[in-house]
């Protein structure tokens, strides 16, 4: 049984929900294309949540703490994601053309949630971190397993929560009546986030 799951899971939801790459991507999709859309890229950013803690289970964190140059390389992969995704809103903000977002098929949300996340070295490091925290030395796989299956849980009702209340109508028409600032804002946070992780340093204990 692990000690103070709430608390860990409080913190889990905090940190999932805290505005992020993750939580614009799905806010910014779900307002302008609806609610199945949200859902959708929501699905492939939990599915990308849920590769890093298994990899995370399976001691890759520790392995890209070893060898920072896999890190590193991860690190800039996800940047450079997040300044395309920035320079995509910008130049739809100031720019009369259709954006990606609504041209592109529905199917290729998904995909595009996952490789969100996956291009987010930290995020590995997350799960190792609450494995380490939540777990005591000798925990078996069944433990580990256990916690994967409470916080994957955690993260997809987040995630898909957020898919949903983007995509209220009243929320939508607020957005096609505001889209220029909607996408200038959200070209300045995917941006801000883009600098952030390619001047983010590893910190390791």
């Amino acid at each position: 049984m692990i000690e103070n799951l709430w608390i860990i899971i409080l913190a889990w939801i905090v940190g999932a929900g805290s505005p992020g790459p993750a939580t614009l991507a799905i806010s910014a999709t779900a307002m302008e294309q609806g609610r199945r859309s949200g859902v959708l890229i929501s699905l492939g950013i939990i599915a990308g949540s849920a590769c890093w803690g298994i990899a995370a289970a399976l001691g890759i964190s520790s392995l890209m703490v070893t060898n920072i140059w896999l890190f590193e390389t991860v690190r800039y992969v996800g940047a450079s994601y997040l300044l395309y995704l920035a320079i995509k809103s910008l130049r739809s903000a100031f720019f009369a053309e259709p954006s990606d977002r609504v041209s592109a098929p529905k199917s290729r949300l998904f995909f595009k949630g996952m490789l969100l996340h996956l291009t987010n070295p930290k995020a590995v490091l997350g799960w190792g971190s609450i494995y380490a925290i939540a777990l005591p030395a000798n925990a078996g796989y069944m433990a580990v397993g256990n916690l994967f299956l409470v916080l994957i849980c955690t993260s997809a009702a987040v995630f898909l929560g957020y898919g949903f209340i983007f995509s209220n109508r009243q929320v939508s028409s607020f957005y096609k009546r505001a889209k220029r600032w909607f996408e200038i804002a959200f070209g300045l946070l995917f941006g801000a986030a883009s600098i952030r992780l390619f001047t983010s340093k590893l910190e390791v204990s």
